[in-house]
């Protein structure tokens, strides 16, 4: 059995850690692409959401990870109320910290996510902008308590991740197209709402008329009277002659 104290659960916080930081890096990357709505014939706005939504829950499973790992190597004092809540930690108060702020954050946008057909639309996008302020937090989080993020590859990996998401930030706000109001980029396989299953549109405003139904349309009332009235003279029928 391998104790709490074992080297192979610190070599699996520091390798899960920088597993995450690249995962959310990709995470934020391809929400770019969903926000700024690119998508074409061979690769549709459909499979680049299902690819962002698909990489940020194995994102979040390396995260979890990572915190587990933490908690349980009791060489560093890092306790469970300390993961969630910032300067509790006895080890590298500042640094351990910021990690907490950046988890708190990542699981508020993680969970809203989930619950995206159930809260509204501009609740959702406010929320959804701390994924940028989380990850800005764990990459200063890395570069302070990771032994790997001040030289050699971990110095790279985090400059690599933090200039791509940077020039995301920068094509986000120049590239940004203009939003219909109202308008959110559900996933073809996310839970469809209540409007969605009884089969109204979901453009379409409450009081207005449902769409006509498919049977046979009733035959329009002949006009009283016709718009130029015809000659009194009849015509005149011809005898058949015997």
């Amino acid at each position: 059995m391998i104790a709490l104290t074992s080297p192979y659960l610190w070599y699996s916080t520091r390798a899960t850690g920088m597993v995450t930081m690249v995962l959310f890096t990709i995470v934020v990357a391809l929400g770019t692409f969903v926000a700024n709505r690119i998508g074409g014939t061979i690769i549709g706005r459909f499979e680049i959401n299902e690819l962002h939504r698909s990489v940020s829950i194995i994102a979040v499973v390396f995260l979890a990870i990572h915190v587990v790992t933490t908690i349980a190597d009791s060489y560093v004092p890092t306790g469970f109320i300390s993961v969630f809540v910032p300067m509790t930690s006895e080890y590298k108060r500042v640094a351990v910290g910021l990690g907490a702020v950046a988890l708190d954050l990542i699981l508020a946008v993680w969970i809203s996510s989930l619950l995206k057909v159930r809260i509204a639309n501009t609740t959702w996008r406010f929320i959804h902008w701390f994924s940028w302020l989380g990850f800005a937090t764990s990459i200063v989080h890395a570069f302070l308590t990771g032994t790997d993020g001040r030289k050699g590859w971990g110095l790279i990996l985090i400059v690599v991740c933090s200039s791509v998401v940077f020039a995301s930030a920068v094509w986000r706000y120049l590239g940004r197209p203009t939003r219909a109001a109202g308008r959110t980029a559900l996933s073809p396989l996310a839970p469809q709402s209540d409007a969605a299953r009884s089969g109204r549109p979901t453009g379409q405003r409450l009081g207005a008329s449902s769409a006509p139904s498919k049977g046979p349309s009733p035959t329009p009332s002949r006009p009283t009277s016709a718009p130029f009235p015809r000659s009194p003279q009849s015509p005149v029928k011809k005898r058949r002659s015997r």
